[in-house]
């Protein structure tokens, strides 16, 4: 997933699952999810399919029968709170002695051996791509082996597990719509722990969020490693699509046609979407964007890095002059677009020239907001493997405060254009500073608060604007908005 660490949602990590229990269902499953979006929607799916299995979800580690942890290779600072947790677990297992712990995910992928030779502590190790197979895998476990399963797959795509959505606000919703990346960037791990690209059947991702709508979820982000690069040919690996026969070319439905079919077939469901890669967006996505006002304007566009020298040791496809033209269009078609971005200071061989055309690139696109993070050298990469972390930890340091203060002062800029209009939000619930206040996103994925008055969780509500900080709007509801 592009950099996926900005959807790391610090509030969500490593709670607990809560699905609907079953009086049927006799034995108990703790899981708890690190990392990114795609990795608490990939809870969701397993919780699904164990929920077939007898498993009911539990809050309480001690009276778990199972227990899973979905880990994150991104970040250390996840890893080490896994083998944390790990440590954690295996001290209620010395009570409960019949109590079975497993390890989900990325890190799954790449320490099996680790996990079950070296430390013993765990008796299943579960990949991305493997989750269908845990039924067997449980049964195994259950007969006294250790399970391993950690085959990336070339077409798993999930698409016939309707997920138990955990843990929601009832209003928004994620749809995965691919999984893997293709994209070999060399500070990241992804496509060796969650494979090769591939894309789901655009029937199954209309199918969910039917669900979804059904339920009552008023707003959809479709989720996955780099969404432009979505295209359904009938199954199989993005990069295997030149092989295909012509009439399934010429009938393949790409991210644009995907997206159109979502805002048309739902016209009354807010749309966002997430990660999108510069190399990959076509025009064509922010034509379908203008033409549908259900579409939220609004793309997170990470870069990683404003110098071309590091965004081609960084085996970004695109130079810094291409992103720029990208936005100029974006802008034109779009001019009320909100951009985000990723940005990842002292890469290696970073000088401060380099640190100079980033701050020159974000001074010329001025973000809505941002994630920025200083380089760490992750096991596995290419980077890793090949590059020389060579830029000091204190040069790091100060190269990202100057980022992160040049983001806060576009974040007021941009924040500031919003007062005195009436934008639409969508209510997702209570402020967390004030209980008597909502809180919601406009289109440009901003956070408004305001007075709760008669209104409701899940109402689009147009709100006046009055006042703002660089992360947050305030303002008074002055009516529903005509989407309710």
């Amino acid at each position: 997933m592009e950099n996926v660490e900005k959807v790391i949602d610090e509030k969500i990590q490593g709670k607990a699952l809560v699905t609907e229990n079953k009086k049927e269902n006799s034995k108990k499953l703790f899981i708890e999810s690190y990392g990114c979006q795609m990795n608490m929607n990939d809870s969701e799916i397993v919780a699904a399919i164990l929920d077939k299995e007898g498993y009911n979800t539990t809050q309480i580690l001690e009276e778990a029968d199972l227990v899973l942890v979905n880990t994150c290779s991104i970040r250390e600072k996840a890893e080490t709170t896994v083998r944390n947790r790990l440590k954690k677990y295996n001290a209620v297992k010395k009570v409960n002695k019949n109590m079975k712990v497993g390890v989900l995910g990325c890190m799954a992928e790449r320490l099996k051996e680790k996990f079950l030779e070296e430390e013993k502590i765990v008796d299943l190790v579960v990949g991305p791509d493997a989750y269908k197979d845990l039924p067997n895998l449980l049964e195994e476990v259950y007969e006294g082996r250790d399970a391993v399963n950690v085959i990336l797959s070339k077409d798993e795509t999930y698409g016939d597990v309707a997920p138990v959505r955990l843990n929601s606000n009832g209003v928004s919703a994620f749809v995965s719509i691919t999984r893997g990346c293709d994209n070999m960037c060399t500070f990241c791990v992804v496509p060796f722990t969650r494979g090769r690209e591939r894309s789901r059947d655009p029937k199954s991702i209309l199918e969910e969020i039917r669900q979804m709508v059904d339920k009552n979820f008023k707003e959809i982000t479709l989720l996955g490693q780099n969404v432009d690069s979505y295209l359904w040919y009938g199954g199989g690996l993005k990069k295997d699509f030149k092989k295909a026969s012509e009439i399934a070319q010429a009938t393949a439905v790409d991210f644009a046609q995907l997206l159109d079919m979502c805002a048309t077939e739902f016209p009354k469901t807010r749309f966002r979407f997430s990660t999108s890669n510069p190399q990959d967006m076509s025009l064509d996505v922010i034509y379908t964007m203008a033409k549908h006002k259900n579409i939220c304007k609004y793309i997170h566009l990470p870069v990683q890095s404003g110098s071309n020298k590091m965004l081609k040791a960084m085996n970004r496809q695109h130079t810094r002059e291409e992103y720029m033209e990208l936005v100029d269009n974006i802008f034109k078609i779009i001019p009320e677009m909100a951009l985000s971005q990723d940005m990842i200071v002292g890469f290696c061989g970073e000088t401060e020239e380099d640190h100079k055309d980033t701050l020159d690139l974000m001074e010329y696109v001025k973000y809505d907001f941002g994630f920025m993070f200083a380089y760490s050298e992750r096991p596995g990469t290419l980077a890793g493997k090949k590059m020389d972390d060579d830029v000091p930890q204190a040069i790091k340091k100060r190269r990202l405060q100057e980022v992160i203060a040049l983001q806060q002062k576009h974040s007021l800029y941009r924040t500031q254009q919003h007062l005195g209009k009436i934008e639409e939000v969508l209510i997702e619930g209570t402020s967390k500073k004030n209980p008597n206040e909502w809180k919601g996103r406009n289109t440009q994925n901003t956070v408004i608060v305001f007075p709760k008055e008669h209104y409701k969780l899940g109402d689009f509500v147009n709100v006046k604007v009055e006042d703002c900080t660089s992360a947050t709007l305030k303002g008074t509801a002055v009516g529903y908005s005509d989407n309710n």
